[in-house]
């Protein structure tokens, strides 16, 4: 079972949202929270109890503490060796972009549009919580692509050492594909390769560079400049 806890501060919205998590046979609502902090206090206090939740649907705009600062505090918190913080979903619409950005960079697995269809919804809670990210494709980039034209890449790069390194030429490869939108099937396809292999290639970018997903590696290729805006 996929444990969700939803956090939306219009209740129909989460009521709505946590009625068609509930009726699926896969998918366990364990909790809501009507603001940031209830978010953060509620996941902990499941956490605790054993039932933690597996996914965070995470409204942006929430009063007391907006979802981007909980995102935050759910990442940075304290926790056993063996356990992670739960994945983040990011619920936003077009006018909230620079939320967007700044909540992958604070660690959310991944964003889904308030006004998507009930089964982009279900798709994306499983996708995050088998540990993938980066929903809608062609959408996030489009998303990270407007605040990289905000953001200048040569202040960010400036800012650190060029991460990118540390990867082989081929890795390198799989991540600019990876930041395109491609799936590991459509990366296989495109490079010849088993798509086991694409897999174990994204691995290992994660591991090297210290990410926890896929949104986080896109984000980390636009920075360094490895895709440029509207590549």
């Amino acid at each position: 079972m996929i444990r969700v806890l939803v956090a939306d501060d219009q209740a129909m919205v989460r009521e709505g949202f946590s009625a068609l998590l509930a009726a699926q046979t896969d998918i366990e609502v364990v909790g809501s929270a009507s603001d940031g902090r209830e978010a953060v206090s509620e996941t902990r206090r499941l956490i605790e109890a054993g039932t933690g939740p597996d996914v965070v649907l995470m409204d942006i705009r929430m009063p007391v503490l907006d979802g981007l600062a909980a995102t935050r505090l759910l990442m940075d918190a304290p926790r056993a060796a063996d356990t992670e913080p739960p994945k983040v979903l990011v619920l936003t619409t077009f006018d909230l972009d620079d939320y967007v950005y700044e909540a992958l960079r604070s660690g959310a697995s991944g964003f889904l549009l308030k006004h998507a269809p009930a089964t982009d919804l279900l798709a994306a809670v499983r996708v995050v919580a088998e540990g993938g990210a980066l929903l809608a494709p062609s959408v996030t980039r489009r998303l990270i692509e407007d605040f990289v034209q905000a953001r200048p890449i040569e202040n960010t790069v400036r800012a650190r050492p060029d991460p990118l390194k540390v990867l082989t030429e081929r890795e390198t490869e799989v991540l600019g594909l990876v930041a395109r939108g491609l799936s590991n099937t459509e990366i296989a396809g495109k490079l010849v390769l088993a798509e086991q292999t694409v897999k174990s290639h994204v691995s290992r970018i994660l591991t090297k560079l210290g990410l926890r997903d896929r949104a986080q590696a896109v984000i980390t290729a636009y920075e360094c400049g490895l895709v440029a805006v509207g590549s």
